[in-house]
């Protein structure tokens, strides 16, 4: 099992359209071409649908998606082409039937048409008599011919001695054999196997490293023992470490939800990271760090920076904790490095979404005032919403300053309005010269009558900074909504 240093590197991402793609699939899928582009190589996108049980209808669009949002484009596969195809493996059958067929005539494998009641039963009696489970090969010595009926194929392992798996990421693992049963390689709907189907098409398309979940290594000595008895050689193979939930418990499972030590919900499926407004360079850059090490201490770096340090030497073989707490930073890191024309792409959708008419230019305008504060997309609503909405109407009881009474507050909307309506130059330094003069005038702290017109103009008491923001709103509509601040203060006080 090894591969020559001239071999040229193909590796594959295959998963089952089961299900939406998880973080783990996505972080095995990331690995694989992260070597592929070290290597100059051949990153390949292979569909193994033959559970037509548990077949997802749109699993397949989601999965595909997902792996162009990260970036990682497949050189073969769907939608691509490529001459090692046809590559869903539901349109290989022909392919499964022949060299399974072959296992049988060359003593490798045989049909079994033991019924689930009989592999129900024996599993019972062998709890009972605290045996370890597992197929009881009734099967392997009646030479069962193709006109059988109803059966599955299955390989026939050796039932003696050792079968050792080299793995380029823990060395070497050793099996012994009589531990191990006669897994079905074909199944009795004639759909393959994973271990049939992965073996065969990982020959006949070349596939140089098989670089895959660790929940495979039980099952790696099969696939060992089918190569060799095929006569193929292997390629390498590296198990990547298990992706372990925040608390460092349990696998992060497709199927169970996990939550972090402060109760937040932790996001299983790729799909869950884009709608929740992270950026994929971010969401590269943190599974990159799971597992793998850049080295230098460096915990925030791009993927043209990764790939040639990318190596499998450089992967932990223990699993690691998932740190979806670190994300938050990391996603926020990102956000600040993105030119502000990228930036306004990447957060109007979000603004439209919330029913906003987005000007692009008032967008550029604002990004730089809130760069720094928003740690998800969506959080552009939160902090610049104001911006793009015809009226502000804030409550009431909001608009009355720090330590001030509704009357003091009404009367520094007035006079605020008056200040700023009489501006020749509405810059960020004249408007809080202006400001600062009428605050001492009215006794107030200059923070309080900020505050009010803070949220006079944006509706809430955490905003952008504030001259800057009112520069942006402009003058007629900064007036505008100190009106309107007044009537409904004035309306408050009239009601008491």
């Amino acid at each position: 099992m090894s591969t020559s240093p001239d071999t040229p590197v193909r590796v594959r991402f295959a998963p089952s359209p089961t299900g939406y793609l998880h973080i783990g699939g996505a972080r095995t899928a990331l690995f694989n071409w992260l070597f592929a582009r070290r290597h100059d190589g051949v990153f390949i996108l292979r569909v193994e649908d033959t559970d037509r049980k548990r077949f997802v209808p749109d699993a397949l669009d989601d999965i595909m998606a997902g792996l162009r949002w990260l970036g990682l484009q497949w050189d073969e596969g769907p939608e691509v082409g490529g001459e090692a195809g046809p590559y869903f493996q539901s349109e290989r059958l022909e392919l499964y039937h022949e060299w399974a067929n072959w296992l049988i005539e060359n003593g490798q494998a045989y049909r079994c048409t033991c019924t689930p009641e009989r592999l129900k039963r024996v599993r019972e009696e062998q709890q009972k008599a605290k045996q370890n489970p597992g197929y009881d090969r009734h099967c392997r010595t009646l030479n069962h011919g193709p006109d059988v009926g109803e059966h599955v194929v299955r390989f026939a392992m050796p039932l003696d001695g050792e079968t050792v798996v080299h793995d380029l990421i823990r060395g070497d693992i050793t099996f012994q054999n009589d531990m191990l049963e006669d897994l079905v390689l074909l199944k009795s709907d004639g759909f393959p196997t994973y271990h049939l189907a992965n073996v065969v098409d990982d020959h006949f398309m070349r596939i140089s490293h098989i670089m895959r979940a660790d929940e495979w290594i039980s099952t790696a000595p099969l696939h060992v023992q089918l190569y060799q008895a095929l006569g193929w050689e292997m390629p390498a193979i590296a198990h990547m470490p298990v992706i372990l939930n925040p608390s460092g418990k349990g696998k992060l499972s497709k199927r169970t939800q996990a939550f972090d030590d402060s109760g937040q919900k932790v996001l299983v499926q790729l799909r869950e990271y884009r709608e929740a407004g992270y950026l994929p360079e971010a969401v590269v850059n943190f599974l990159t760090n799971i597992g793998w090490s850049f080295g230098d201490d460096r915990e925030i770096f791009t993927v043209e920076e990764t790939i040639p340090r990318f190596s499998l030497e450089r992967i932990n073989p223990a699993g690691g904790k998932f740190p979806f707490d670190k994300l938050v930073w990391l996603n926020g890191q990102w956000t600040q490095r993105l030119a502000v024309d990228d930036l306004v792409e990447r957060l109007r959708p979000w603004l439209r979404d919330a029913g906003l008419d987005v000007d692009d230019e008032v967008l550029r305008q604002v990004i730089p005032l809130i760069q720094m504060r928003i740690k998800t997309l969506p959080d552009i609503v939160e902090w610049a919403g104001f911006f793009f909405r015809e009226e502000i109407t804030p409550a009431a009881e909001d608009l009355v300053g720090k330590k001030m009474t509704p009357e003091s507050t009404l009367e520094a909307l007035r006079r605020g309005h008056e200040v700023l309506s009489g501006l020749d130059d509405f810059s960020p330094q004249s408007q809080e010269s202006a400001l600062r003069a009428l605050a001492e005038e009215l006794e107030l702290k200059a923070g309080q009558l900020f505050g009010v017109v803070r949220v006079a103009v944006t509706g809430q008491h955490v905003a952008p900074p504030l001259f800057e923001t009112l520069e942006i709103v402009g003058r007629e509509t900064t007036l505008k909504r100190l009106a309107a601040a007044q009537t409904l203060l004035e309306g408050s006080i009239d009601r008491v």
